[in-house]
């Protein structure tokens, strides 16, 4: 039997989700795209879940999308890309971006193409020295897709994301945290236990919090100052209202370590 697209290891209040074609750079297939998504599921619909950590199995995140898993154009009948990115890009990164809990990147290798705004899309990245990042598009005459024109122009400004794209460079770990691109490179070594340590500290985290800090920022791409500070006085009006808030209060005015109780 092959191996699974996907691995899975369900930790006490996390879970780790490996991208798993080692062979092929953990290049995305259409099968990989819906064990990925099977696998984002099963952690929101388990309410011990506190975090996610998305990770690529060898020496790779993940290469983008595998050429070879769809119809190649010819001149009678060109290729409708559209389609791939209407029915599996875009929802994995909306997914993303609107689970109710911190995804964390750990990049263990090249992160290209699609690869890399999947990374981009994800709430802290974390990447090994040896790491790099690449909007490979240009160089087989595309453009980017998976938010990368979102992304990019947001996390480093216009120029370099301009630059990146157009140019087709690959860019170092540490130049991508240099940038503002990733939240930190760290030696390849420590890479996995870094990142294991920020998921194990969302374990004992105010979830709830958590996850209205994504909603937050994610509104913040579209709201005007004023439309922002209504967001944030109603956030905190409702969250306020809530257990967690309640003991994170009441623990530090008794000088102990809270206890939250997550999304349970």
């Amino acid at each position: 039997m092959s191996e699974p697209p996907v691995l899975i290891d369900a930790r006490p209040t996390y879970r780790i989700i490996t991208l798993n074609r080692p062979s092929r750079l953990n290049a995305v297939t259409i099968e990989l795209h819906r064990a990925l998504a099977d696998a984002l599921d099963e952690a929101e619909a388990d309410k011990t879940c506190r975090s996610i950590l998305i990770t690529g199995s060898g020496r790779g995140f993940c290469a983008g999308q595998d050429l070879s898993d769809i119809d190649p154009p010819t001149a009678d009948k060109p290729a409708d890309l559209g389609l791939l990115i209407d029915g599996h890009y875009n929802p994995l990164i909306r997914r993303v971006r609107a689970l109710p809990m911190p995804v964390v990147c750990a990049v263990n290798g090249i992160a290209a193409g699609a690869g890399a705004n999947i990374a981009l899309a994800c709430d802290i990245v974390i990447a090994a020295r040896s790491a790099s990042f690449l909007q490979a598009f240009a160089k087989i005459g595309l453009v980017p897709d998976s938010g990368g024109t979102f992304f990019l122009p947001r996390l480093i400004g216009e120029a370099r994301a301009r630059a990146l794209c157009l140019l087709a460079e690959p860019i170092s770990a540490e130049t991508a945290t240099d940038w503002g691109l990733i939240w930190k490179c760290v030696d390849d070594a420590e890479l996995t236990n870094e990142a294991q340590a920020i998921c194990e500290r969302f374990g004992e985290a105010p979830t709830r919090s958590l996850a209205m800090i994504k909603r937050a920022f994610a509104a913040s791409a579209y709201n005007t100052l004023d439309a922002q500070l209504d967001l944030e006085r109603d956030l905190q009006r409702e969250i306020g209202r809530g257990s967690d808030y309640l003991d994170g209060v009441t623990a530090f005015l008794e000088k102990r370590k809270p206890a939250y109780k997550g999304r349970a």
